[in-house]
C-alpha cells in the first residue's frame, strides 16, 4: 500500500541496507558521492518495497512548503551499482523471457509502442510536446541524445530544430540546477521520445517548484506553440486553487496533461483541475514488441485518485460517487517494478541507465499519445475527448490504491474508476477530437529494417582552467557502447603542436562491458601556447576521435642591453619586457641580484603588468671597485619564474 502512513523516512545508511545494495561505497552519503543517488537522502524521501522484492524511492522530496510541488518519479534502488543497462536496438518481434520485464528488465520504446498500439511510425510530425518541470537539467540534451541513439530513434537536437530548452519566460538563461528534478526531466523527455519519435520537444524549466513558477512555464509553453504540455508534478489541494486554473492551466485547444500523484488514494494539484487531463497509473505487463498489444494492466498501488475538495465537476464526467472533479481521466504504465528505461548521465554508478516508475512515467506517455492524435480543435478541452470514445481505451478492472470503503474512487471497476480513469490508450483514437475521424491503424513501431551494427561513442571532459607551465592536469575520457556493443576499445593520443605539452592515457584498453568505461588523459605542460590533444579510439574497423583543447599559461622575460658600461656612481638604464604566453594575465614581480652593497635599483612598476616594457634604473656607488658585474633580472608569478643575466662594466 502506498499511503503515507505505510511509508517511513529513513536516513541514507538505513535506506541502503533495507534496499539490499551491495556496494559498500554507497553505505552513507559522502563528499564526492554519485550525485544521482545522493539526492535520495534526507527528509521527504521514502523507501517502498514491492511484492517481488524490488525497492524504489521518490526522487523529489515531498516535504515541500504550501504552494510548492514535488515531481512524481520513482527510481528502482535495488538495481543501483549492478551495472544494469538495456539491450541496444533490436528488431521488432522480440518476446520477453520468463519473469523478465521488457528489454532486460524494463520497457524500451518498442515495448511501450506495442503496449498502447501507438502509431509512432506514421504520426507526430509537426507536433510539439512541451515538458514543464522545475530547475535546470544541465545535460538534458546530451542525455536525450544517448537515449535516442541507443534505441535507434532519430536524433532530436537543438541543431536540427527538434529540441529546444528555455526558461519560464522563454529566455536562454537557465534556472539553478537541481539533481532530483533533472532526473525527472530525463524521464519526461525519454518517454515522449519513446512514444512519439517524430515529435518536437520543448523543455520549459521553471525557476522554482512553486505553482506560480510552474504555471508561468505552462503559459510560456503554450505561447511558444506547444500542442501538448506535460506536467509530472503535484502539490496538495488548497481552497484558492481554482484561481490557478484560470491563471495557468486553462488553454482550450492545447492538451494540458498532469500526473495524478504517487501517494495512493488522494488528490493532488494540478491533476485536480478540470482544465487538465489527469493521468493515473497502472502496472503493465506487455509480452512482446511486435507493434500489437499483448498485455495485462492492473492498478498501480501508488497512483493518485479521488474526489477534489474544491474543483467543480466538468460536464463530461458523469460518475455519481463524487459531486466535484474526479481524478483521474486516463492512465498509463507507472509501476517501478514494471518500469521503463531512462538515461541520466548523473548516475555514474549504473553508467547512466536506471529503471523508473511513478505517474511521472504515465503523464509523458499520455502526452505523446495526444500528440500522435493530432491537434485539438481550437475551442475544445482535450480532456473531454476520452469520454467520447471509451471503446478506444483499455479498461483496467482490477487492483486498488488505498482504502475508500470499496468505492470506485480507489478501486478498479468496469468503466470509470479513480486510479486508472477510463483506462489506457489503445491507439490514439480516444485522444482525438470527436468528428475528426479515428486515428489510422497503427503502423509497426518505429524500427529499422535491421539492427544497426554495434558501435560506440567517445567524449572527453574539458579542462576547468588553463594549465601553467610546469604543472599537470587530467581529463576523463568516456566510452559509451551503442547498439549492444561489447569488447575492448584501444586508445591513443596525438598533440598539435607536438612540442610543449606531453600526454599519456591509462588504461590504453577499455572494456565496454565493465562500467564505468573510462580512461584518464594525463597532461604535463612545458611551454606556453594552445594545444589540441586528439584521443583516438579503435575497435576493429571502428574508429572514433574526440579532442581536448589545452591552454598553457606562461610569460617570457627580456632585458636589454645585454652589456653596458657606466662610470661608478652614475645610473645605468635597462629595458625590461614581459610578454604573456597562452592566456597569462598575472602580474610579474621583478628582482635584480648581483649588485654590490651600496648599489640601488629603481623600478617604474613592480610588480610589472603581464604585458609591456619598463625602464629599470641601476645606480652604482662611487665606492664600487672597477670591474664587471653579472646582474640577474628575475620575474616571478607563483610557480612561474624566469631570469635573464646581463653584464655591467664599472669604469
Amino acid at each position: 500500500m502506498w499511503g503515507r502512513a505505510g511509508r517511513i523516512a529513513v536516513p541514507m545508511t538505513a535506506f541502503l541496507l533495507m534496499a539490499g545494495l551491495a556496494s559498500p561505497a554507497l553505505a552513507a552519503p559522502a563528499a564526492g558521492a554519485d550525485p544521482f543517488q545522493s539526492v535520495l537522502n534526507g527528509r521527504g524521501h521514502y523507501l517502498h518495497r514491492g511484492a517481488h522484492g524490488e525497492a524504489d524511492v521518490n526522487i523529489c522530496s515531498d516535504s515541500v512548503a504550501p504552494g510548492f510541488a514535488h515531481c512524481d518519479a520513482h527510481v528502482r534502488t535495488d538495481l543501483f551499482g549492478k551495472g544494469v543497462r538495456p539491450a541496444g536496438v533490436h528488431t521488432a518481434g522480440t518476446v520477453a523471457g520468463p519473469n523478465v520485464i521488457g528489454a532486460g528488465g524494463a520497457y524500451d520504446p518498442l515495448y511501450l509502442q506495442s503496449a498502447y498500439s501507438a502509431p509512432s511510425g506514421s504520426n507526430g510530425a509537426g507536433q510539439t510536446v512541451a515538458i514543464v518541470d522545475a530547475y535546470d537539467a544541465v545535460n538534458a540534451e546530451a542525455d536525450l541524445a544517448t537515449y535516442r541513439s541507443h534505441f535507434g530513434l532519430p536524433a532530436c537536437t537543438t541543431a536540427n530544430g527538434c529540441f529546444r530548452k528555455v526558461n519560464e519566460h522563454g529566455g536562454a538563461t537557465p534556472p539553478a540546477a537541481d539533481a532530483g528534478w533533472a532526473q525527472e526531466i530525463s524521464l519526461d523527455v525519454d518517454m515522449v521520445s519513446a512514444l512519439c519519435p517524430k515529435c518536437h520537444i520543448l523543455l520549459v524549466e521553471a525557476s522554482t517548484a512553486s505553482i506560480g513558477d510552474l504555471g508561468t512555464a505552462v503559459n510560456e509553453a503554450v505561447a511558444l506553440g506547444a500542442n501538448v504540455v506535460s506536467n509530472s508534478y503535484g502539490s496538495g489541494e488548497w481552497s484558492a486553487e481554482t484561481s490557478a486554473d484560470a491563471a495557468y492551466y486553462d488553454h482550450p485547444g492545447v492538451a494540458i496533461v498532469a500526473s495524478s500523484g504517487d501517494n495512493g488514494f488522494g488528490v493532488s494539484y494540478p491533476a485536480a483541475s478540470p482544465d487538465v487531463v489527469a493521468v493515473g497509473g497502472t502496472s503493465l505487463v506487455q509480452a512482446t514488441n511486435t507493434g500489437s498489444r499483448n498485455a495485462t494492466e492492473t492498478v498501480w498501488s501508488g497512483a493518485g485518485s479521488g474526489c477534489s475538495l474544491y474543483e467543480a465537476k466538468p460536464a463530461w464526467q458523469t460518475d455519481t460517487g463524487c459531486s466535484k472533479r474526479s481524478v483521474a481521466d486516463v492512465s498509463a504504465e507507472a509501476d517501478p517494478y514494471t518500469g521503463v528505461w531512462v538515461y541520466d548521465s548523473a548516475d555514474t554508478g549504473n553508467a547512466g541507465w536506471d529503471v523508473f516508475g511513478g505517474t511521472s512515467v504515465a503523464a509523458p506517455i499520455v502526452s505523446a499519445m495526444y500528440a500522435l492524435a493530432g491537434n485539438a480543435a481550437s475551442t475544445d478541452q482535450p480532456g473531454s475527448y476520452p469520454y467520447a470514445d471509451t471503446a478506444a481505451l483499455n479498461d483496467v478492472t482490477s487492483g486498488s490504491n488505498g482504502s475508500c470503503g470499496g468505492s470506485y474512487l480507489c478501486t478498479a471497476a468496469v468503466g470509470y474508476d479513480g486510479p486508472t480513469g477510463l483506462g489506457t490508450p489503445n491507439t490514439a483514437a480516444a485522444l482525438t477530437a470527436p468528428g475528426t475521424g479515428a486515428t489510422p491503424p497503427p503502423d509497426p513501431p518505429l524500427d529499422p529494417p535491421s539492427a544497426p551494427a554495434p558501435d560506440f561513442s567517445i567524449s572527453a571532459a574539458a579542462l576547468g582552467s588553463p594549465l601553467r607551465a610546469g604543472t599537470s592536469g587530467k581529463s576523463t575520457v568516456t566510452l559509451t557502447p551503442l547498439y549492444g556493443d561489447t569488447g575492448t576499445v584501444n586508445l591513443s593520443t596525438t598533440t598539435t603542436p607536438s612540442l610543449g605539452l606531453t600526454t599519456s592515457i591509462a588504461p590504453h584498453a577499455v572494456d565496454l562491458e565493465i562500467p564505468p568505461s573510462t580512461s584518464t588523459l594525463a597532461l604535463t605542460a612545458h611551454t606556453a601556447g594552445t594545444y589540441t590533444v586528439s584521443i583516438t579510439a579503435t575497435q576493429g574497423a571502428l574508429t572514433h576521435t574526440t579532442t581536448v583543447k589545452v591552454t598553457v599559461n606562461d610569460f617570457s622575460l627580456d632585458v636589454s642591453p645585454a652589456k653596458a658600461s657606466v662610470v661608478r656612481g652614475k645610473p645605468s638604464r635597462y629595458t625590461v619586457t614581459v610578454t604573456p604566453g597562452g592566456s597569462f594575465t598575472g602580474a610579474v614581480t621583478l628582482s635584480v641580484s648581483g649588485l654590490r652593497a651600496h648599489d640601488t635599483v629603481a623600478y617604474a612598476h613592480n610588480p610589472a603588468p603581464a604585458s609591456g616594457s619598463q625602464v629599470v634604473t641601476i645606480t652604482t656607488s662611487t665606492k664600487d671597485a672597477r670591474g664587471t658585474l653579472s646582474l640577474r633580472f628575475t620575474g616571478a608569478n607563483g610557480t612561474l619564474s624566469h631570469s635573464v643575466v646581463v653584464s655591467l662594466v664599472l669604469l
